[in-house]
């Protein structure tokens, strides 16, 4: 593994970090927050002009044909700013997507890689990323299913208009594509502490799935759906890579601006300790990302394991990154004019998105024999 990055995935990264910079400061964020969708459509037709909702879609179906290193890079960059976008969700789908038919791919990836749609994952239906945990139950009928239930904690689930959707039928779990105009179907936004993502649930009364909307039939769907999982956690813990990295930054810019006893304040060891922990933490973990966003091209089988270990590590370094970050703040950081805030909201969204550090450490014990 080459653990440089290429000419052009640092040129991904300049560009994107311009773009962000230059049209979403957190003073837009703050405003994006406020609204109703909590991300700005125009700004969505932007970025999918520049190719960031189909980065990982084959060019056949209209994307850029790239690799999930380059998504994680994207994803860090929208991470650093906070940017209020379903590109995560929309991602994920297109992933998903990918498990289906060739004709499936045709008749769903184009629209999700020129930003026409917008998808998300309905996959669990507790806060548990473990497919024993899916229980949606479907009915077979005229070839296809009926699915009937709730499907909690879906991100996005207020903008989206297409659903991955995961079901358990006797054979086992299954996974199609449902769609917001369907007969029976409704969802909504509920109130998160991070006005910067959303989070929703989607309602689904004898709604009819065509065979020809069925990505993977009961009992070919159980792996699909735990490698849905796995991407589903590199993607979070991406942007929590760039959060977190930005609320270093703010924090080490604060220590050396607030003067203190005559000193700035990062001349105390007290501050200066918790400074470098942060710095080792984010480095720590976005080693364990990059090798598992490496590995589900290069080594798919090591992937389970590379994505438990990021993740897991990154909802506790995050969490308390956002936690120092305000207080070495000093109470000024709890109020809502200074940005530290923010990231320590985004900590808290993120540590149970596609799994704690809890069941992620059981994961990896697990896999390693224990």
């Amino acid at each position: 593994m080459d653990f440089g990055l290429s000419e052009e995935q640092e040129l991904l990264r300049a560009s994107t970090r311009k773009f962000l910079d230059e049209n979403c400061p957190l003073e837009q964020v703050r405003a994006l927050g406020g609204t109703p969708n909590g991300y700005s459509p125009e700004l969505w037709k932007q970025i999918a002009e520049l190719g960031w909702t189909g980065i990982a879609i084959p060019e056949e179906f209209g994307g850029s044909g790239l690799g999930w290193l380059e998504v994680v890079i994207l994803l860090e960059e929208t991470g650093r700013s906070l940017f209020p976008s379903p590109l995560a969700s929309t991602t994920l789908a297109a992933a998903a997507i990918e498990a289906g038919s060739a004709e499936q791919r045709r008749r769903w990836l184009p629209a999700l890689a020129d930003g026409t749609r917008i998808g998300t994952l309905a996959l669990v239906d507790e806060n548990d990323p473990d497919p024993a945990s899916i229980c949606l139950e479907a009915r077979a009928a005229d070839g296809g299913w009926v699915l009937t239930g709730d499907k909690p904690f879906v991100h996005d689930a207020g903008s989206a208009d297409l659903f991955v959707v995961a079901f358990r039928a006797p054979a086992g779990l299954g996974l199609a594509v449902v769609e917001s105009d369907d007969t029976g179907v409704s969802a909504r936004s509920l109130p998160t502490l991070d006005t910067t993502k959303r989070l929703g649930t989607l309602s689904l009364t004898e709604v009819r799935v065509g065979a020809d909307r069925v990505l993977a039939e009961p009992g070919r769907g159980d792996a699909v759906i735990a490698q849905l999982f796995d991407r589903g956690a590199i993607a979070i813990t991406a942007e929590m890579t760039g959060a977190a990295e930005e609320a270093h930054r703010i924090t080490t810019q604060f220590a050396r601006e607030r003067i203190q006893f005559g000193e700035p304040i990062g001349r105390f060891q007290g501050v200066k300790h918790p400074l470098a922990e942060m710095y080792v933490d984010v480095e720590s973990y976005k080693s364990l990302l990059y090798y598992a966003a490496w590995a589900l091209s290069e080594a798919p089988g090591e992937v389970p394991r590379y994505a438990s270990m990021a993740k897991a590590y990154a909802s506790e370094a995050f969490a308390r990154i956002g936690i120092d970050g305000v207080q070495l703040h000093g109470a000024v950081g709890y109020t809502d004019e200074y940005d530290i805030q923010l990231y320590l909201k985004r900590s808290k969204w993120a540590r149970p998105a596609f799994g704690d550090s809890d069941y992620h450490y059981e994961r990896v014990a697990t896999l390693g024999g224990l």
